[in-house]
């Protein structure tokens, strides 16, 4: 893949955003239907696309790249949670302690990474991508969403009825049994999932339409979470799963989902413990605008 491709799509990506943020600007979008089209999106059309993507022939080397990215995925997750609480975690205020913690370590992988991967790549670069959706979803629905004092008995339901690990397992098992979806069903799957790019694309830049720039976006410590996230977090993956073997596709998918922008997710669990929200969505706005430049930077650099 060149530089210069994946730079042109995450521009048309940030295109579709601007159309978000002149809907927002226009009053065409009112936030009850931002939330429901997040719903349709996390429920509906980001599992369909994870299902179409399994709809392919068996492959030993396939499955052999697949699990070496879910390792390489999931050791990542434990050196950068570590490493961020060992940077972040001595921090007096508890509020900015969470949240540079939470926003270093988990990317965007669903919002934006899925639909990069799918117009990068198609339905091969989605399966391999699925690796590290699953890997946010079990990490922050546990580890990470600790930060924010949630219930353990909640953190597991998250994590066992979330729609994307859902599909996961099922896609799983139309990969490994050969079996593939009756036509009409998957026609419908097919389409159900084409909307994933444009539509995350508008309801994020819908998001960033409301961003508000202020003094808490000058803090230290969100500078110093941005290029943890963007930039050096990521590198470090890449020098894992080179190191694991991984290659290929399964190798750019994987870096590419990992250097993803701040999850909007730091953004919801701050509201609900009715914390300050304002560094949450600072780092989350100049994370994602951050990453027009740098994503495009972490994949030239490793490789």
């Amino acid at each position: 893949m060149q530089i210069g491709q994946l730079t042109t799509q995450i521009i048309l990506m940030f295109g579709l955003m601007l159309i978000g943020v002149l809907i927002n600007k226009c009053h065409l979008m009112h936030a009850q239907t931002a939330n429901d089209l997040t719903n349709i999106l996390l429920y509906v059309v980001s599992p369909c696309l994870i299902i179409g993507a399994f709809e392919q022939p068996f492959s030993g080397s396939r499955i052999h790249q697949f699990l070496l990215a879910a390792l390489g995925t999931f050791v990542w997750y434990l050196i950068v949670t570590l490493l961020a609480r060992l940077i972040f975690g001595h921090l007096h205020d508890p509020n900015l302690r969470r949240i540079t913690q939470y926003g270093s370590i988990y990317s965007n992988a669903g919002f934006m990474g899925i639909p990069l991967i799918s117009a990068l790549f198609g339905s091969t670069g989605v399966f391999y991508a699925v690796v590290a959706l699953a890997g946010f979803n079990l990490f922050s629905w546990t580890l990470g969403v600790r930060l924010f004092h949630t219930p353990a008995t909640h953190q597991a339901r998250q994590v066992l009825l979330n729609p994307n690990i859902i599909a996961i397992v099922v896609g799983l098992l139309l990969f490994l049994s050969g079996w593939h979806l009756p036509g009409t069903l998957n026609h419908i799957v097919t389409a159900v999932g084409s909307v994933n790019t444009p539509l995350s694309m508008i309801v994020i830049g819908n998001s960033l339409a409301q961003i508000t720039f202020s003094k808490q976006m000058l803090n230290p410590w969100l500078g110093l979470t941005l290029l943890f996230r963007n930039l050096v977090f990521p590198l470090l993956g890449a020098g894992l799963l080179t190191l694991l073997g991984v290659s290929g596709i399964a190798y750019t998918t994987t870096l590419i989902m990992i250097a993803c922008p701040v999850a909007g997710v730091v953004v919801l669990f701050t509201l609900q413990i009715h914390a300050d929200a304002a560094p949450a969505i600072a780092v989350m706005s100049l994370s994602t605008l951050l990453s027009l430049l740098t994503i495009p930077l972490v994949v030239a650099l490793a490789t």
